[in-house]
């Protein structure tokens, strides 16, 4: 983690450490700083992993990087966590994930223990361009989302066209239980988010179960508007 510490700064760092008898140890930025947490479980240092980040980026590790990514994909494709974009970063020229994405082709998918929508719920590339970029058009329209009830509402940077709506009813109406994708303001029930109420929504019954697919609309969504620009901070 010690790239995203020396990219945030100490001033806006968390350290998750985890306690081992050998090898682990904080790194330099945050050592020694009183947000540096050390747990004694690898569970509980994934629930906070995964809690509150916006993207994440897998480098190539051992045990514990293949244990941690496996971990955020089976909570995407499950629905246990909120959709995020996930980018396994291969060194320049290097094929660590480029493995793993064919064991996931050539095992997983062709004996059916996944579906072919899950793969869109990663990115594997050797360049950090790609990497940066992925991130950032993930949120270049959808902004967030939250269940009411039954209904899954997606928060976006902005409305769409009719034109554009029409068509993600037409793509995406295998994923609905029932009705249409539409576009509204914000709900009563979301009344205890105040800072995102001026944000349009799309609301749909999504079925809850192909997660891939959902992802697939994100990716939709933010094609709406291939010209629109993201800072890292406007999500």
């Amino acid at each position: 983690m010690e790239a995203g510490h020396v990219g945030a700064g100490k001033e806006l760092s968390m350290g998750l450490n985890i306690l081992l008898p050998f090898e682990q140890s904080a790194n330099h930025v945050i050592d020694g700083d009183p947000k540096l947490v050390t747990l004694k479980y690898f569970f509980t240092r994934k629930l906070m992993f995964v809690k509150e980040c916006s993207a994440v980026v897998s480098l190539p590790g051992g045990f514990g990087t293949l244990d941690e990514t496996a971990e955020v994909l089976t909570l995407l494709q499950t629905g246990k966590q909120t959709m995020l974009p996930v980018v396994l970063l291969d060194a320049p020229g290097g094929d660590f994930w480029q493995h793993f994405g064919e064991f996931v082709t050539h095992t997983l998918l062709a004996d059916k223990m996944i579906s072919p929508e899950d793969q869109a719920l990663y990115k594997i590339t050797d360049s950090v361009h790609e990497a940066v970029q992925e991130i950032l058009n993930f949120y270049r329209v959808y902004h967030s989302l939250r269940y009411v009830g039954d209904t899954l509402v997606l928060r976006i940077n902005q409305k769409l066209s009719e034109s554009d709506l029409a068509n993600l009813n037409e793509q995406f109406s295998d994923i609905l239980v029932e009705g249409s994708i539409a576009q509204v303001d914000a709900l009563p029930e979301e009344g205890n988010e105040p800072e995102l109420a001026e944000l349009p929504r799309l609301k749909l019954r999504f079925d809850r179960k192909q997660l891939g697919r959902l992802r697939m609309l994100i990716n939709a969504i933010n094609a709406t508007c291939p010209s629109c620009e993201v800072s890292p901070t406007s999500s």
